[in-house]
C-alpha cells in the first residue's frame, strides 16, 4: 500500500476523531456548566459596555461590571415592566370589550346554524331513517367511536396540560438558581476578561492562537450584526404597526405593537399569529372596515419584511439569503424550533471558520502539507 495514502487517511481519521469528540465533549459538558455558558455569553456581549466605562469614564473593572449588569438588568426589568402594565391594561380593556362582541359572535353562529346546518341535518336524518337496520347501526358504532377517540384525546391533553404545571413549580428554583450563578460568573468574565484571554493565548500554539483570534474576531461581528439585523427588523415591523393601527384608531396601539413586534420574532408564524386570527375575529363581528384596514396592515408588514430581510442580513452579516434558507430549513428538520435559530448561528460559524482558512488549514494537515 502506497505509504503516502496510508498517513493521509490515518490524518483524516484523527481530524474527524478529534471534531466528534469536541462535539460530544461541548455537548455533555453544556448539560452540566451551562449558567457558566449562559454568563460567558453575556460577558461578551457586555464586554464592549464595561470597556467603556473602565476607559472612558475610569472606572475600576469590577465595579465597571457591576454597572454594566444593573443597566442591562434595569433595562429588561423596566421593558418587562412596561409590557405587563400594558397587558394588564389591555387585558381590563378586553374585560369590558369582549362580552359584547361575544354576544356578537354567539349571535352569529345561532343564524348560521339555524340557515346552514339544521337543512342539512334534516336532510342526512331523513336519509338515515330510509337505511336498514345494520346500516343504521354500523353508523352509529362509527360515531361512537369517533366520539370516545376525541374523549380521549381531550383528555389526555388536559392531564398532560396539568401535569406540565407541577414540572413548572419545580422548574422555578432551578430556574432561581441558575440566574444566580450566571449572574456571578458574568461578573466574574467580566472582570478578569482580559487576564482569561492572555491565558488562553499562553495555553494555545502561535498558529492555533491566530486562527482562533480571527475566527473571534469574526464571529464577533457576525454574532453581533445578526442580533443588531433582528432588533432592526423588529423595531421596524413594530413602527410600521403602531403607525398602522394609530391610523385605524386601535384602542391600546402601543400594547398589540409590542406584542405583536415581539412575536414577530418567532419564524415562519411571526406577526400572522397576531393578526389572522384577529381579522377572522373582527370580520365575523361584522367590522368589515376594520377588518379590511388590519388585512392591509398585515400585507404591508409582510411585503416590508420579505424586501428588507436580506438586505439587512447580508449588510449586517454577509450572509447569502438562500444559505440562509437552507439553514433554517436543515435546522428546523433536525431539532424543531430550536433550528431556526442553531441553523443560521451554525452557518454564521462556519463561514467564520472558512474564512479564517481552519478549512484550508485542516486540509493541509491531511495532506501532510507544510503551511
Amino acid at each position: 500500500m502506497n505509504l503516502t495514502y496510508l498517513y493521509r487517511t490515518i490524518r483524516f481519521i484523527i481530524v474527524i476523531g478529534a471534531i466528534v469528540l469536541g462535539l460530544l465533549s461541548c455537548y455533555y459538558l453544556s448539560k452540566v456548566i451551562y449558567p457558566f455558558l449562559i454568563g460567558l455569553i453575556i460577558a461578551f456581549l457586555i464586554n464592549p459596555l464595561v470597556d467603556i466605562f473602565e476607559r472612558k469614564v475610569r472606572m475600576p473593572r469590577a465595579l465597571a461590571a457591576i454597572i454594566a449588569l444593573i443597566i442591562i438588568f434595569a433595562l429588561f426589568a423596566g421593558l418587562i415592566t412596561l409590557l405587563i402594565a400594558e397587558i394588564v391594561s389591555g387585558a381590563n380593556y378586553l374585560s369590558t370589550v369582549v362580552p359584547e362582541h361575544l354576544d356578537t359572535l354567539i349571535e352569529y353562529i345561532e343564524k348560521y346554524f339555524t340557515a346552514q346546518i339544521l337543512p342539512i341535518y334534516d336532510q342526512l336524518s331523513s336519509v338515515f331513517k330510509k337505511l336498514d337496520s345494520g346500516q343504521q347501526d354500523t353508523i352509529i358504532s362509527n360515531i361512537q367511536n369517533v366520539g370516545t377517540r376525541i374523549g380521549t384525546t381531550v383528555g389526555n391533553f388536559i392531564q398532560n396540560l396539568f401535569g406540565i404545571i407541577p414540572n413548572i413549580i419545580a422548574w422555578l428554583p432551578n430556574a432561581a438558581t441558575v440566574l444566580i450563578f450566571s449572574l456571578l460568573a458574568t461578573f466574574f468574565i467580566c472582570k478578569d476578561w482580559y487576564r482569561l484571554s492572555r491565558l488562553g493565548g499562553r495555553l494555545l500554539p502561535e498558529k492555533a492562537k491566530k486562527s482562533s483570534r480571527s475566527v473571534f474576531i469574526d464571529l464577533k461581528k457576525a454574532l453581533f450584526g445578526f442580533i443588531k439585523a433582528q432588533l432592526t427588523l423588529i423595531s421596524i415591523t413594530t413602527v410600521i404597526i403602531l403607525i398602522g393601527l394609530l391610523i385605524l384608531r386601535v384602542d391600546y396601539a402601543i400594547t398589540i405593537a409590542l406584542v405583536t413586534g415581539i412575536v414577530d420574532i418567532i419564524p415562519y408564524l411571526g406577526t400572522g399569529a397576531v393578526f389572522v386570527p384577529w381579522i377572522i375575529y373582527v370580520a365575523i363581528g361584522g367590522n368589515m372596515g376594520l377588518a379590511i384596514g388590519l388585512g392591509v396592515l398585515y400585507i404591508i408588514v409582510l411585503v416590508q419584511r420579505q424586501i428588507m430581510e436580506p438586505k439587512i442580513l447580508s449588510s449586517n452579516i454577509g450572509l447569502d439569503p438562500l444559505a440562509t434558507l437552507i439553514a433554517l430549513f436543515v435546522g428546523f428538520k433536525l431539532i424543531g424550533l430550536l433550528g431556526l435559530i442553531v441553523g443560521p448561528v451554525t452557518l454564521v460559524i462556519i463561514s467564520t471558520l472558512y474564512r479564517a482558512n481552519v478549512f484550508h488549514d485542516l486540509w493541509g494537515f491531511i495532506m501532510g502539507k507544510e503551511n
